[in-house]
């Protein structure tokens, strides 16, 4: 059975850095990433790590701000955030999945119950 635990969110000011981290057991696939969703609006990708090669994804949304690693000693996958900003501000899950290792919500099996991020400005 696939358990994901995030923790690390928080509020912070803006131009701000958090990083979240997500706990992974009885996982053991190769697709790995994490999403946000604000109040009102779509769930959104915003970053994908494939295992294999260590390959990332980022939308424009964060590219150059946000990036993901995977701990291989803790079995975490890691969101670090910087230059945040108030349209930052969301619930922030991390999933894993065995389709085709995409940015969209669909292809991921397994999620998390989601950390809260909030961006003051």
């Amino acid at each position: 059975q696939v358990q994901l635990t995030e923790s690390g969110g928080g509020s912070v000011q803006a131009g701000g850095s958090l990083k979240l981290s997500c706990m992974i057991s009885g996982y053991s696939g190769d697709c790995m990433a994490w999403f946000r969703q604000a109040p009102g609006k779509k769930r959104e990708g915003v970053a994908r790590f494939w295992k294999p090669d260590g390959d990332t994804y980022y939308p424009d949304s964060v590219k150059g701000r946000f990036t993901i690693t995977h701990d291989k000693a803790k079995n975490t996958i890691d969101l670090h955030m910087t230059g945040l900003k108030p349209e930052d501000t969301a619930m922030y899950y991390c999933a894993v999945g065995f389709d085709l290792c995409s940015i969209q919500a669909i292809h991921y099996n397994d999620w998390g119950q989601g950390t809260q991020v909030t961006v003051s400005s």
